[in-house]
């Protein structure tokens, strides 16, 4: 989980602080001293820690936050505040261009991952009604092409490609088709190349000429820490980058980069790649990203999650069913299809305020389990899911080696599924009302028993 480490130090700091009352100067003179060192560890840029832990200082020590009555808090706030202005004020979203289409380039250095998150997030603008285009303009790599090509197909998005030509009249070309065939966004997907190569990033300033984007796209890996700050202040010389789109973000612990770039070049942060499939992408909100950091949550991207995962017709469905006491292992194999879609529990917990994510670490729905699931429920007649209780020697047998599985397998799977009807037989109307809320809401969902 990104910034990881940082929260862990940074909690440890205010709860020594709460634990004080009052405070004094040497107090927050300590505590300064501690988020400073935790910063540098995170792998912070030292200029930017620098400026951080004066300007926090100075707001801490006012009379404001010394004479109040619960000073810890205001520091917390002050410390939220700061590293919201950190990685910038607002959101910052893709500019679309009055006259399609919007042509995004993509550039960065190799091993970055342009290509796959370059498809993220025309998948993510497909989701929002648009109509993308991806252009394979990387014709120096092997399988570049085919790989882009493999994604597209995954993400049902089109992909243009000239095979082995210079890469602005591909660039140029890529345009030109999307006009023709109503494509109103147009990825470019650049070669990575190190920024003190100067062939390259001519190649790059050619395109750019060409084809005058709408918007330039940094894309960095946010676990090599300081590279990615200095390759995007590069590539800003270089070519004036409207954004920058970090990847990775889910496997760096420190997080340093995502503290440091918007400092160090001036550029926002607009996207986060944030797991390997295709769908884990998001838009970098620096305020939701500043209470991540200081373990208060992040609930507003959660509910966002769990809108995008949980489908609100069959959440209304459910409703009815559980009111009636009319859950079946159909539904129930649905609401263990749905859980998954959310992710990782340790990336649900760091959304929670208060919730200990790192207890979570590495949990996560057990594919296995799931898929055992799946293949008993299944292999059950339609009468079977909707009447468990036919289910005697024989048919456990049938429904065991049709699926793969053991009758224990069963078994377990249908005292799961007693559980959770226990569970409704004793909501009350009025519960089952807020339940059916929260199911709308995205949120129903967690039931006793899962195979976690």
């Amino acid at each position: 989980m990104a910034f990881e480490s940082l929260t862990e130090k940074l909690s440890a700091t205010f709860k020594r602080l709460r634990g004080k009352g009052r405070l004094s100067e040497a107090d927050v003179k300590q505590a300064m001293k501690e988020i400073k060192m935790a910063l540098l560890e995170a792998d912070v840029n030292f200029k930017v820690v620098k400026n951080f832990v004066a300007t926090v200082s100075e707001r801490a020590v006012g009379a404001d936050v010394m004479e109040s009555l619960t000073p810890a808090q205001m520091i917390v706030k002050i410390v939220n505040e700061e590293l919201t202005a950190l990685m910038g004020s607002g959101d910052s979203k893709l500019a679309i261009s009055s006259t399609p289409p919007t042509v995004v380039m993509l550039v960065g250095l190799q091993g970055a991952g342009k290509t796959t998150n370059g498809a993220k997030l025309a998948g993510l603008m497909k989701k929002q009604g648009k109509r993308p285009l991806l252009a394979a303009c990387d014709i120096y790599r092997p399988a570049a092409i085919h790989q882009l090509e493999v994604v597209g197909q995954q993400l049902d998005i089109p992909v243009f490609q000239m095979g082995q030509t210079d890469p602005v009249d591909i660039a140029k070309a890529a345009v030109a088709h999307a006009r023709e065939h109503g494509n109103d966004l147009v990825f470019l997907d650049t070669a990575g190349r190190l920024h003190v190569d100067d062939e390259l990033m001519d190649e790059l300033r050619n395109i750019k000429a060409a084809v005058e984007p709408t918007e330039i796209l940094l894309v960095v890996d946010a676990m090599i820490g300081q590279d990615a700050v200095n390759a995007a202040k590069a590539f800003d010389e270089a070519l004036d980058i409207d954004g920058v789109m970090l990847t990775k973000l889910d496997g760096d612990a420190r997080g340093g980069a995502a503290l440091s770039i918007k400092a160090v070049t001036g550029k926002p942060i607009k996207f986060a790649g944030v797991g390997e499939k295709l769908d884990q992408i998001e838009v970098f909100h620096p305020d939701r990203m500043a209470s991540r950091i200081l373990g208060m949550g992040d609930v507003l991207s959660l509910i966002e999650k769990a809108q995008q995962t949980f489908d609100a017709k069959k959440a209304a469905e459910l409703e009815q069913k559980l009111r009636k006491n009319k859950f079946t292992l159909a539904d129930f194999y649905d609401q263990l299809v749905q859980i998954k879609g959310m992710g990782s529990l340790s990336d649900i917990a760091g959304m929670l305020p208060g919730m200990n994510a790192k207890a979570l670490e590495g949990a996560s729905v057990d594919e296995n389990a799931l898929a055992r699931t799946e293949a008993i429920i299944l292999s059950m007649t339609p009468a079977e899911r909707e009447n468990p209780s036919l289910l005697n020697n024989s048919r456990k047998k049938r429904i065991a080696a049709g699926s793969g599985t053991q009758v224990v397998d069963i078994n377990r799977l249908l005292k799961q599924f007693d559980m959770m009807q226990q569970m409704t037989k004793q909501f009350s109307g009025k519960q089952m009302k807020r339940m059916g809320k929260l199911g709308k809401m995205g949120k129903l969902g967690k039931l006793p028993g899962l195979p976690f």
